[in-house]
């Protein structure tokens, strides 16, 4: 018997070990399928490396605090509380609570598709490694299975193309993956 798909609880909380929580509020229905309203919080210097929803835009509101950001070839910029940074689909970005004050910003991703499937699993694979990187098998597993959706533009391409596919085959092999038996199908 297949098992069901995983389907988020909402409000659904994630936290990461390096000093990152996102609440995952609720959804609501769009033209585009599902806008997920997101709050998310970050220590001073904490926030996600660089990454791109390839299927997504992402934007957020400084509730508190200042919003470090960058996309790639662009100077940082910082956002102040009542302030809004869109992320558009396929922009490569990153932000970070700037200075010594925690971050708090509200915001949405649309559409939800696999998203809070996607960054729970992350943020446990951090939690399972006791540091920013995923646990390295749930990393290799999440960025292939999901490559279509959302990358790492830091991680050469050498790692994703040949070691990755190496580490989910051995992953595979050893059974490591059956926490990830309830996993949304990639849209890609």
């Amino acid at each position: 018997m297949m098992s069901q798909a995983w389907k988020p609880n909402y409000p659904h909380t994630i936290e990461n070990c390096v000093g990152e929580i996102i609440i995952f509020k609720s959804a609501e229905p769009t033209e585009a399928g599902e806008k997920v309203l997101v709050e998310a919080h970050c220590k001073p210097n904490a926030g996600p490396a660089m990454h791109t929803h390839h299927l997504q835009d992402e934007e957020l509101t400084v509730v508190s605090g200042k919003m470090g950001y960058q996309i790639p070839g662009q100077a940082p910029r910082v956002a102040q509380a009542g302030e809004t940074v869109l992320f558009k689909r396929g922009t490569p970005h990153k932000f970070w609570a700037e200075g010594e004050e925690n971050l708090h910003c509200t915001g949405w991703i649309e559409p939800a598709h696999n998203v809070v499937y996607f960054l729970s699993a992350v943020y446990a694979a951090q939690k399972k490694s006791g540091k920013g990187e995923p646990e390295p098998f749930d990393g290799a597993w999440l960025l292939t299975n999901y490559k279509g959706e959302y990358d790492m533009p830091e991680i050469p391409m050498f790692v994703k193309k040949v070691i990755f596919p190496v580490t989910v085959f051995i992953g595979k092999l050893l059974g490591k993956y059956k926490h990830f038996s309830n996993a949304p199908s990639p849209l890609n």
